[in-house]
């Protein structure tokens, strides 16, 4: 997209985003069989006669489905119902072996809740309209001319969250989408992941004239599977709609496909509205009950989830936001960190800096997750108190670190054998010192007669002697007593 359409785009059209996102829940076993959810099995292993829909086959809860739903509800902020009830989604597909969906419809388990993003200038509520449990589909596989149905995935328990349409760009919408994949990981309902289909969004997008109420016509996209694609495609889509309504002519309202080749959206098919799938409860399924008592239980099982974790490493660790909201980023970050302060409390942020600059750039050079660090928080917690308390300088920390790093010695052990402890003596140093200035007197002169630069050359001289390990602090003090 051009500047000067984007400028031109900015001042005719408000743009209006709604997302679907579905989330499959990690729990063991289907959500109304006993079989096993597992990605890469070997087709159509994990089946049985309730999710091949067998006559006859009756569907039964999964308890922890319906627990991680509320859990999931609560930690984004939403209001738990008492009573749900599972409703018959009614529409034909190979992949969908009852002829219909078991979803939610007019009784969904929670509504009214809400994320917060951080947008370009400020931060922004995004409402989420509801969260309902529902089953998932089998899946389709095209190979040339052939087709084949693999019903592993049919049954499988999702949650259906539904925004308000909140979102004004595709940069809010990846906002949005990686903050609900963080909350999920952090409350272990599921790990989210896009690549394995855990995580899926469907985008409902319109145009309407600028400053105006009315919603324009939507158009929904799906077949995304990347945060990358989905800001591409709602790209595309924004500029695809404008030029049409540029030109007089009217949306049609659909559902497209993302083509991630071609960078375009192409026609699926004509949207179906929801009287077109024939809601009505399930007969084989009882309501769920939700009693407060429940909800207070597991509300209580929450973990610190990541805005209040952000706000307390700013305020009670002193944390720059930019600091804190990276460590935050990542579940298993956030635990090492946290971890490491375990051993050594008293310098959370030279902690961070250790674990932002040094420890996070080895390991995404190595192509290493956090949670399989050949440096442990014990590690990096011992290496930090030595560098805060003098006994080895900041450089030479960081050739320890590199040791920790490939032999995972502990840093004291190493710091040892390679007699690494910093020379603090201010005897010893001061003796250092004047071998120094006797061997560049012109240096000295010129330094006595005004260019104080030349400090820099001594200490470097100093370092170069001592083979870094003078501890800065005092070779300053001293070579300052010196020169004068």
């Amino acid at each position: 997209m051009s500047m000067e359409f984007a400028l031109s785009l900015e001042r005719e059209f408000d743009v209006v985003i709604g997302l679907e996102t579905h989330v499959q829940m990690s729990t063991n076993t289907k959500l109304f069989c006993s079989c096993k959810v597992e990605f890469a099995s070997s087709p159509n292993t994990n089946v049985c006669p309730v999710c091949l829909a067998h006559p006859g086959s009756l569907p039964v809860m999964n308890r922890k489905a319906v627990e991680y739903a509320v859990k999931t509800a609560i930690a984004l902020n939403c209001k738990v119902h008492n009573l749900a009830i599972m409703a018959r989604k009614n529409y034909f597909y190979p992949d969908l072996p009852k002829g219909y969906q078991i979803s939610q419809y007019d009784r969904p388990l929670a509504t009214d809740g809400w994320i917060k993003i951080k947008t370009q200038d400020d931060y922004k509520k995004v409402r989420i309209h509801r969260l309902h449990i529902e089953e998932d589909a089998g899946k389709t596989i095209h190979e040339g001319s052939y087709s084949y149905v693999d019903l592993n995935r049919a049954g499988t328990p999702l949650m259906e969250i539904v925004t308000e349409p909140d979102i004004s760009s595709p940069e809010e919408a990846r906002q949005y989408l990686e903050k609900l994949r963080l909350i999920m990981r952090y409350i272990g309902v599921s790990d989210a992941d896009m690549e394995k289909g855990q995580l899926r969004c469907d985008v409902n997008i319109s145009l309407k004239p600028k400053g105006t109420s009315q919603l324009g016509t939507k158009v929904e996209l799906k077949n995304i599977n990347s945060f990358r694609f989905i800001v591409k495609a709602i790209e595309y889509e924004i500029e695809r709609q404008s030029k049409l309504l540029m030109k007089g002519e009217k949306i049609i309202q659909e559902t497209r496909l993302f083509d991630h080749n071609t960078g375009k959206t192409y026609t699926m098919r004509t949207k179906e509205e929801a009287h077109d799938y024939r809601y009505f409860p399930d007969p084989d399924l009882l309501p769920i009950v939700i009693k407060e008592e429940i909800i207070e239980e597991i509300k209580k099982e929450l973990p610190e989830l990541p805005d209040r974790k952000v706000e307390r490493y700013i305020t009670d660790l002193g944390l720059p936001e930019y600091d804190a909201t990276v460590l935050v980023s990542d579940r298993d970050l956030a635990l090492f960190f946290e971890e490491s302060l375990k051993f050594y409390p008293e310098a959370p942020k030279q902690t961070a800096n250790w674990i932002l600059n040094e420890l996070l750039g080895k390991l995404n050079d190595r192509g290493i997750e956090i949670n399989r660090s050949p440096v442990k928080p014990s590690q990096l917690a011992q290496l930090v108190r030595l560098v805060q308390e003098g006994t080895i300088s900041g450089k030479i920390g960081k050739e320890v670190f590199d040791q920790i790093f490939e032999t995972s010695k502990d840093p004291a052990d190493i710091v040892e054998e390679k007699g690494l402890k910093q020379i603090s003596d201010e005897e010893q140093i001061r003796q250092i010192v004047k071998v120094v200035l006797e061997k560049y007197p012109a240096e000295v002169q010129k330094y006595r007669e005004g260019n104080s630069k030349l400090i820099g050359f001594f200490v470097g001289q100093i370092m170069k002697e001592t083979k870094g390990k003078a501890n800065p602090a005092v070779v300053n003090k001293i070579l300052q007593e010196e020169l004068r």
